[in-house]
């Protein structure tokens, strides 16, 4: 393998998260072989410092005991305020790109497969001259049993993703206003990428700072690019209940796509990249509901909130 992508982990102030996903990254074949880039977001109040400042321990031990064995070169970038999870992001990917040519990114509830570096690092060496493959997703919402292991998707997923710098540094850009991303789509482009309205992703634009993965969702679009995807998760999200974007309740939600990672190796294969309608309904189907299934307490308090919202559905 000419090229080990670095890993740049994003955290913020959930040690205990923070805690498994190194955990899970140090099981990985590739781990002593591969550098790390950890970029602290700092508190926004006393006690969310106390919280960072735990993790920052924590990390710090980590560098001491694990660099140049359990993993390669460990960087550690503290940041002096609250910049957002946007900005750390974007800010972070820019710092990793002007030494690599090619990076992973996990946030702090990324747990992976054994075998994910590899996977990431073969896909990134097999597609490496093809720009149409623009994003190699970790996680999958379906469980898929082709003639691959992989297949190729328009939709990309932010849980333990990857990218080369070329396609990120020509495509991406992060939009200030709904307005602005969407200029120049249709209504049939729109109905497309939101999979005929099951899937409300663009609702995301209305937030403020606009998250990041909406963004590349929409460059990846605009540019006709597809997402490499294994048809096996080779990473778990176990912040679903309580992320910055994502936040659940378990007394009311599950997910159907909540699975262990793939735990055995994955061969990637040079293939033409197309999408696949099949699959595509596929994931259509899934992601209903953004993949959310109710408990019975669940579906009754649903059943009051549409009430009262005077929601028919």
């Amino acid at each position: 393998m000419k090229s080990i992508a670095p890993v740049a982990l994003f955290v913020y102030n959930r040690l205990d998260n923070t805690r498994q996903t190194i955990a899970h990254l140090l099981n990985n074949t590739l781990a002593p072989r591969t550098d790390l880039y950890v970029f602290s977001d700092g508190g926004r109040d006393a006690d969310s410092w106390k919280q960072v400042q735990a993790i920052r321990s924590y990390l710090q031990n980590l560098k001491t005991e694990q660099e140049g064995k359990g993993l390669g070169h460990i960087t550690l970038v503290f940041r002096n305020e609250n910049i957002y999870l946007e900005r750390n992001i974007i800010e972070g990917i820019a710092q990793v790109f002007e030494s690599h040519d090619r990076i992973i990114v996990l946030e702090d509830d990324i747990c992976t497969s054994p075998y994910y570096l590899q996977y990431m690092n073969d896909a990134f060496e097999t597609y490496k001259d093809t720009p149409q493959v623009m994003h190699v997703s970790g996680f999958t919402n379906l469980n898929l049993h082709l003639d691959h292991p992989i297949y190729f998707t328009p939709h990309m997923s932010g849980w333990g993703w990857g990218t080369w710098r070329d396609r990120w540094q020509k495509h991406f850009r992060h939009f200030t206003s709904r307005e602005e991303a969407l200029a120049n789509f249709s209504s049939a482009d729109l109905h497309r990428i939101e999979y005929q309205g099951v899937f409300p992703c663009l609702k995301s634009l209305d937030k403020h700072p606009i998250p990041w993965d909406i963004c590349w969702e929409l460059a990846i679009y605009r540019a006709k690019g597809l997402c490499l995807t294994p048809c096996h998760t080779m990473v778990r999200n176990i912040g679903l209940y309580n992320g910055t974007h994502f936040q659940h309740s378990r007394l009311l939600q599950s997910f159907n796509f909540d699975r262990k990672p793939w735990p055995h190796q994955v061969t990637i294969p040079l293939l033409t990249p197309e999408e696949n309608p099949v699959i595509e309904e596929m994931f259509r189907n899934a992601i209903r509901h953004w993949g959310i299934r109710y408990t019975l307490l669940g579906h009754i308090a649903r059943f009051f909130y549409l009430r009262i919202k005077g929601i028919k559905k």
